[in-house]
This record gives C-alpha cells, sequence and structure tokens, in this order.
C-alpha cells in the first residue's frame, strides 16, 4: 500500500494547488514531519483536511465539567472587546460534548460561524489535574496523529486551519482551535470529532514522537446564529487575458467568502501524484492565486485576504473558482467598511 499515494488521490479530487497537495500528503505519510513555527497557526491553513480525510461518520458522545458560554471559549482566542463580545453572544453556541480515554477528556466547548465558514474550540484535559505535557513543551509543534478535528458532512471540497493555545493558568490542559471554510453551507448538521494520540515534534530525534495516548470521537451539532451578508453577483474584470465574474460575496463577523467563474476551463497536466508540475503551478497563479480580495474597515485599515484557500473546479469551458478564510479574529460588520474583489468595490455598510 503506498499511503503518499492513496492520501494523494483523496486530495486531488479538492482541487488545491499541486503544490499544498504533495505538502498535505507528505504531512500525512510521515507523520507531520518538521512542524511550522508560526507563532499563531503552527499547523498551516490546509492541515486540518489531514484530519477530516481520514474522519468517518460514527456515533460517540459524552459531556463532562460545566458547560462554557461562547464568549468565554472564543474571547480569548477572537478578541475580548466589547463589541466582539457581542458578536460572539448572538452567533456562537456552546456545545458541551466530549469523550474520555486514558485519563484525558477532550470536549467541544463551543462553535461559532456563517453560511460556509465555522470555528469551533476544543479543550484537552487530564482528568487528575496532573500537568497534560512534558515541562517545556512547545504548543506551535503540538499536532493530533491520525485523526485530530472535526468532520463536517458536506458536498464538495473544504478546507481549513487548526493551532493550540495553551492555558498559563492550568497546566492540565491545552485549547485546539479548528476552522472550516467549505465550497458548500454547513451550517445546521451533526459533526463528527475524532482524535488520536496528541505528538510533538522531538528536534533531538528529529521526528513527531507521541505525548499523550488515546482515542476520542464523539457528535456535535453544527448550530449558530448566521449574521452574514451577500454581495455582488454578474460583476466582471478582466485579468491575464481572461474574464472574471463575481458570482457571489459573502461577509460576516467571522470570515469571507468569494466565488468567481472564469471564462476559460483551466488545463492541468498529467504529472504524477504528488509532484508540482511548473505549468500547474502558473495555471493556479492565473486563475486563483493572483485574484485580489482586500477587505477594508472603517478606521481605514486593509486586510489582504488574496492568500486565502479555496477551490479551482474545471467544468464544462469554464472555471468555477471559490476562495475564503475564518478571520484572526472577530470583526463586527459595523467596522467593515468595503471589500475589494478584483478592483471591484463592494460597499458593506
Amino acid at each position: 500500500m503506498n499511503r503518499q499515494s492513496d492520501y494523494q488521490q483523496v486530495l486531488d479530487s479538492l482541487y488545491f494547488t499541486p503544490e499544498q497537495k504533495a505538502q498535505l500528503a507528505k504531512r500525512a505519510a510521515d507523520a507531520a514531519r518538521h512542524p511550522a513555527r508560526k507563532s499563531h497557526r503552527p499547523l498551516g491553513k490546509i492541515a486540518v483536511l489531514a484530519a477530516c480525510l481520514a474522519v468517518a461518520l460514527a456515533v460517540g458522545a459524552g459531556a463532562s465539567g460545566v458547560l462554557k458560554s461562547a464568549a468565554e471559549s472564543f474571547g480569548t482566542i477572537f478578541g475580548s472587546g466589547t463589541a466582539q463580545t457581542e458578536v460572539i453572544d448572538k452567533i456562537g453556541h456552546p456545545i458541551g460534548a466530549s469523550d474520555t480515554d486514558n485519563g484525558i477528556t477532550i470536549t467541544a466547548d463551543a462553535i461559532m460561524g456563517d453560511t460556509y465558514n465555522a470555528a469551533i474550540i476544543y479543550t484537552i484535559r487530564r482528568d487528575d489535574g496532573t500537568p497534560l505535557l512534558p515541562e517545556g513543551t512547545d504548543a506551535r509543534s503540538l499536532m493530533m496523529g491520525g485523526f485530530g478535528g472535526a468532520n463536517l458532512p458536506v458536498r464538495g471540497g473544504s478546507h481549513g486551519s487548526a493551532w493550540f493555545v495553551t492555558d498559563e493558568t492550568d497546566n492540565s490542559a491545552i485549547q485546539l482551535v479548528q476552522t472550516v471554510t467549505a465550497d458548500t453551507p454547513i451550517s445546521h448538521c451533526t459533526a463528527t470529532a475524532e482524535f488520536q494520540d496528541l505528538r510533538g515534534w522531538d528536534d533531538a530525534a528529529g521526528e513527531a514522537v507521541t505525548l499523550v495516548e488515546g482515542h476520542w470521537k464523539f457528535r456535535f451539532e453544527v448550530d449558530y446564529e448566521d449574521l452574514s451578508v451577500t454581495l455582488g453577483g454578474g460583476e466582471t474584470f478582466q485579468q491575464n487575458g481572461m474574464t472574471f465574474t463575481v458570482d457571489s460575496i459573502t461577509v460576516s463577523p467571522v470570515a469571507v467568502k468569494v466565488d468567481y467563474t472564469v471564462d476559460r476551463e483551466v488545463q492541468w497536466s498529467n504529472a504524477p501524484s504528488g509532484r508540482e508540475d511548473p505549468e500547474d503551478s502558473r495555471q493556479m497563479q492565473r486563475y486563483f492565486e493572483n485574484v485580489e480580495i482586500l477587505l477594508t474597515k472603517t478606521d481605514g485599515t486593509v486586510i489582504d485576504m488574496s492568500s486565502s484557500g479555496g477551490s479551482i473546479k474545471p467544468e464544462h469551458g469554464v472555471t468555477v473558482c471559490g476562495k475564503g478564510e475564518v478571520f484572526d479574529e472577530i470583526i463586527p460588520l459595523e467596522e467593515l467598511a468595503s471589500i475589494s474583489v478584483g478592483g471591484i468595490e463592494y460597499q458593506i455598510r
């Protein structure tokens, strides 16, 4: 069995860049070798896909501890200002579903999102109150082995990110944040979360090692209030000798998603799985990566969303694309002035 090839076959249907596919397949096959060193999102924008691909729907249940409010769960991660807390209280939904194995309990604390995006926060806790991880463990090196997040039953592709957050006041627990952006609506469905072994990167050994053994699995409802607004519909811009038509733009306090169609069908090479073809990279830039998305706040701050992940699908002579990402922090809609796609500006308020 060629694990690299098997993972790659599944990834090919998600329409990510050959570069991203190769990186993710290698991460899954090689047990997440060389974790990233970013301070905020060490597992990368596409890392959560490895977990999602491995999860199979099944029933698991459990609940423990006191149910946290959504604001308590998300505040330290996505902002705890007055306006941000009001948004979280409105759109967030506490969960409380959990599972316990080997003296460790993993709980899905809360979820929030919009039509196409969701953010979920989990707590991983050692039940006896002793330290969860060896002293000096760097949260940026952590990863789940095999499984590591919630699988949402969506039709079409999805992408996202996952990262760990340490609790300076409680060394018996650590938080895991997962974000998901999908091609199709994801609200009001049932998700299955599955986790296996918490691992960390050992510089001396040059490989990932298991820090906490266990297998956890449970289900929860994807339920929250959607505050998104929809903009655009039919506007066009020219780029790279092609016509891009903006199909729709979804903006919420949580995320942005842009759907557009290119008047030419992208042509991929027949490069072997796991190998990047230079021509594929150029095509990805023309149809996807070079499409500029700029979000402007009312205070004049510009947030560049151009590097967001998404999908690119050849379809009957045209190419259908979607780009989107969950924000690093809650941004109330009243603080968003406009969004620009390919130079076309849309007023949000």
